[in-house]
């Protein structure tokens, strides 16, 4: 006998970007308005969604290990179906269809839309009449929300897949997104991380820039506190940009900026826009006219014909500026990118000895920057109640949440779940500062 819709739990495991988490949330959402149960715990769902990333090949691994632990319980009869979604399932569709035959659909993007009619298919449910509602069903913990504002990519670097994968910049209409974010602040959400492959291009694709448009209709938004930008590139860095961010109370005074290198030469065959002179001009001019906003940025190391002497002045580079926060990702090769044909390839050993090297000095320089704010006072969001150690932890307009440092609070008498509250720092044990309330 089949099951009715509402019979049906599903549960979903999603991995990846912040960006691919935004898209799962609508599915679930979908899902759970057609009447279908929506459950934490894949075991005791009917039905798993894997929603995958495929950027880069430790990405794809996970993915695969997820497909097959989840094929695995299917076998035993614990679920019932397995549904892959996502960038592989974009990428590499053919082949999964053939070597992992258990799973029972793999969706492309396009496909997402269409994810309740798959599962009642899947079920033998004959196909409803949708009334189409849209909404999210938060998959992360705290009183933000991500906030994409675009899909896919127009920047072509040599080393990614994003463009092969997701197509060229597609930026969502802003009456859209507005109505959107009106739908999160009624459902309790008081910060937004916008996200895209690049925020900095909003709105180019539609005939001119509307980052900042766009940003000022959500600053207007009634119980929207703070507006942080994520992935900035460094030549749509402007100066209207900076001083918008600088002057308007609701957006956070913080930026990730990509910058992947400072060699010129290096940068030149990564594909990218801006160069070492114009990269040092704009952090320049960001420390010392603008010295509150925080910044994150990313390096990529080993990159093909990546010399000693290249890799000696990242290094210098990354001393010299004291980003706030950085992460690092040893180069890797990935088919059908114009790197993967490129000479010179570096060494797996080598990467891991530059990666190691150059985490150490980020370390020491995010270490002396904690000290420095030891006995501040800042607003702090509370994001969850930590049971493990007994502690509320949220994150400040300079810390943005799940990357970078969190805080633990230490008094919990007056800390409630989405709130804010101001913290006194007291000490910092690598991964999170500490602190009391005032």
């Amino acid at each position: 006998m089949n099951k009715s819709v509402n019979e049906i739990k599903v549960s979903a495991i999603s991995l990846g970007c912040d960006k691919n988490r935004v898209d799962l949330e609508k599915m679930l959402f979908k899902l759970k308005n057609e009447g279908f149960q929506i459950v934490e715990n894949e075991q005791e769902a009917d039905v798993v969604i894997v929603n995958t990333c495929a950027f880069i090949t430790p990405a794809k691994e996970e993915a695969l290990d997820n497909i097959f632990k989840m094929c695995v319980l299917k076998e035993k009869g614990v679920i019932q179906k397995v549904v892959v979604t996502g960038c592989l399932a974009q990428r590499h569709k053919a082949e999964l269809l053939k070597e992992i035959p258990e799973v029972d659909a793999y969706l492309s993007a396009q496909e997402n839309e269409q994810i309740c009619d798959v599962v009642e298919g899947l079920f033998g449910i004959k196909k409803q009449k949708r009334i189409e509602v849209k909404g999210r069903i938060f998959t992360n913990r705290g009183s933000y929300a991500y906030l994409k504002i675009a899909e896919g990519c127009s920047n072509a670097c040599s080393y990614c897949t994003i463009p092969r994968i997701k197509g060229g910049y597609k930026s969502f209409p802003i009456d859209e997104i507005v109505d959107e974010v009106k739908d999160l602040a009624k459902n309790g959400i008081k910060e937004l991380v916008v996200v895209a492959q690049d925020v900095t291009r909003y709105g180019e694709d539609l005939g001119q820039n509307a980052l900042i448009k766009l940003c000022k209709k959500l600053c207007k938004i009634d119980g929207i506190k703070w507006i942080r930008l994520h992935y900035a590139y460094p030549e749509k860095v402007t100066d209207e940009l900076l001083d918008f961010i600088y002057n308007e109370p609701k957006m956070c005074n913080y930026l990730d900026i990509p910058l992947q290198h400072i060699d010129d030469r290096i940068l030149k065959s990564m594909r990218r826009k801006f160069g070492e002179e114009q990269t040092r001009e704009l952090i320049l001019k960001l420390k010392t006219k603008y010295p509150k906003i925080a910044l994150r940025t990313t390096f990529i190391v080993g990159y093909p014909s990546e010399s000693r002497k290249d890799f000696k002045k990242l290094c210098g580079f990354l001393t010299d500026s004291q980003f706030d926060y950085a992460g690092f990702f040893p180069y890797y090769r990935e088919e059908n990118t114009p790197s993967y044909f490129m000479d010179k390839q570096i060494s797996q050993r080598k990467k891991m000895h530059r990666l190691k090297k150059i985490q150490k000095i980020q370390n020491n320089i995010a270490t002396e920057k904690a000290k420095a704010v030891m006995g501040q006072e800042f607003l702090v969001l509370v994001d969850y109640f930590d049971e493990s150690n007994g502690v509320f932890v949220g994150h400040t307009e300079f810390l943005s949440p799940t990357v970078d440092f969190g805080v633990e609070i230490v008094e919990n008498d007056k800390v409630k779940m989405g709130e804010f509250v101001k913290v006194k720092f007291f000490d910092f044990d690598g991964e999170n500062f500490k602190g009391e309330c005032v």
